[in-house]
């Protein structure tokens, strides 16, 4: 699958976009996966972050994944 990262989570990896493969291809996996690549920047984001699949916010570790996956990290209000 493509993984694109948005602000502060394209800050943690260093890249914008990237191709992952993780098996099973869950959300709960890509998490573990990215946490286990990026570390500690990684973790804030994943812990108050959202994932955009298919275009619709995914919370759920069981969340089947294709195609593309978003991360975008917390937004602070205004």
């Amino acid at each position: 699958m493509q993984v694109r990262y948005f602000a502060a989570a394209a800050e943690a990896t260093g890249v914008e976009t990237e191709p992952v493969t993780v098996e099973p291809a869950t959300l709960g996996a890509l998490q573990d996966a990215l946490l286990e690549r990026y570390g500690e920047p990684m973790r804030r984001i994943l812990r108050s972050g959202s994932f955009l699949v298919g275009g619709v916010v995914r919370r759920a570790r069981d969340t089947a994944l294709s195609g593309t996956v978003d991360v975008l990290p917390p937004f602070a209000g205004g």
